[in-house]
């Protein structure tokens, strides 16, 4: 992981966008309490590309047909993820 100032960010911007392009874990910060995560955004980190809006149409039509289950407590949860 590197850290480096929003100054040396500002100076170096291809290089860095370069870096964590290539996986590189990189912290931008700014002044003494705010981080930022310099972060490459991929098709499927977008909330709503088409695939997204497909599974969304799926579910609500599964809701309207019947064919989702209703779970209210703690052991219902449990019993969904397998735990």
């Amino acid at each position: 992981m590197l850290v480096i100032s929003s100054r040396e960010f500002r100076q170096n911007q291809k290089m860095y966008f370069e870096r964590a392009d290539q996986g590189e874990q990189i912290i931008v910060q700014r002044g003494k309490n705010k981080s930022y995560a310099l972060t490459p955004v991929g098709e499927d980190d977008l909330y709503f590309n088409a695939e997204m809006v497909k599974r969304i149409k799926e579910s609500i039509n599964q809701i309207e047909t019947g064919k989702a289950k209703k779970v209210t407590t703690p052991e219902e949860i449990n019993d969904l993820l397998g735990l």
